[in-house]
């Protein structure tokens, strides 16, 4: 089958021939429909984030059709329509027993530690596999296992509550299901905070107040905006130091700032003005679980959650279009959601 592949850190990713996996009898072999192109992914080429070994196929957000079923696996069928769930886990140590599989100690993640979606197959074991309804689009289905289900998992650890308040620094992929969902949590206001006037016009779309950080300081027009208040909850899903900072500083009093933006650089706050004055916190967010899978894919395939508009470009699987899209994203540019279509 044909791969698209990280061989060597710091350079682009490449085409080979591989065979299709083989599957145990609790595995299922997926074609691939759709694979997501995640910042992460740029992350792992360039060394940020290590990958374990080398080559590996990238790819975590991945969805298809099941192709084939090992021989103990019963809740799945050949023509089943799924997503993948990109946590390959033990299921018996003290995280897994506990709900936090990100946290395995055998965790694997593919597109990092094992081959992911880049690729015509994908092997995984069955229960890493969630069912994807007719009506949502595998475009969308790969792009809930990540981008979306990082933003569900990470409102949930902000303890949002109906009638609070919301910014988002960062609209891209994540930002722009992180102002959906916070709507379908309740969220009173939505603040969107970027410098691309594009996808400020998009989050808006979707209810969000837009903040353009081009044109001056975010965290005074949030203070403006909220009368001085600042809000409850302020979701960092860039990985810049600066907006991570932004993102504490915007807090109002008992606010929550979660970081899910991926950076080696350390933040510098006030620990007292910041933090101690106003009881307030910082939580970081890591990966998503599984169990809350089911609920994200009902809000797609409801309608609550639309990412028709977040998916703005589909590129075949090939080496040079997919590295063409991380470099634009490794410069913070580029389409909302890019997603290959092998």
């Amino acid at each position: 089958m044909k791969a698209v592949r990280l061989v060597e850190i710091g350079k682009p990713l490449q085409s080979q021939e591989i065979p299709i996996p083989a599957i145990g009898d609790r595995d299922v072999l997926v074609r691939v429909k759709a694979a997501g192109i995640c910042h992460s992914d740029v992350h792992y080429r360039a060394g940020t984030s290590p990958v374990t070994h080398l080559p590996v196929t990238p790819g975590h957000e991945v969805a298809g059709v099941v192709e084939r079923v090992g021989a103990g696996v019963s809740n799945f069928r050949v023509g089943d329509r799924v997503c993948i769930h990109y946590m390959v886990t033990c299921g018996e140590c003290a995280y897994c027993s506990r709900g936090n599989e990100q946290f395995c100690v055998q965790g694997k993640m593919i597109g990092k530690h094992r081959d992911g979606g880049y690729a015509e197959y994908i092997a995984v074991p069955a229960r890493s596999v969630v069912h994807l309804p007719e009506d949502v689009p595998f475009e969308h289905g790969a792009v809930l296992m990540c981008s979306s289900a990082t933003s569900f998992h990470a409102l949930r650890k902000s303890r949002l509550q109906p009638g609070e308040t919301v910014a988002v620094f960062g609209a891209g992929g994540l930002g722009m299901s992180a102002i959906q969902i916070a709507r379908a949590f309740g969220a009173l206001d939505v603040y969107a905070v970027d410098i691309n006037a594009d996808k400020l016009r998009l989050a808006e779309r979707f209810g969000a107040i837009p903040v353009d950080a081009s044109k001056g300081d975010p965290v005074a027009e949030i203070r403006r905006l909220t009368g001085g208040r600042g809000v409850d909850v302020a979701l960092e899903v860039i990985g810049l130091p600066q907006t991570m900072e932004q993102a504490v500083k915007s807090l109002a009093i008992f606010g929550r700032a979660v970081l899910v933006g991926i950076t080696r650089k350390p933040i510098e706050v006030d620990s007292y003005f910041d933090l101690i004055g106003r009881e307030a916190e910082i939580i970081g967010s890591d990966d998503h679980l599984m169990s809350e899978l089911p609920t994200l894919i009902e809000l797609a395939r409801r309608g609550i959650l639309d990412l028709s508009h977040v998916v703005t470009r589909t590129v075949p699987l090939d080496a040079d279009a997919i590295n063409q899209v991380m470099d634009n994203l490794e410069r913070f540019k580029g389409d909302t959601r890019t997603v290959i279509v092998p």
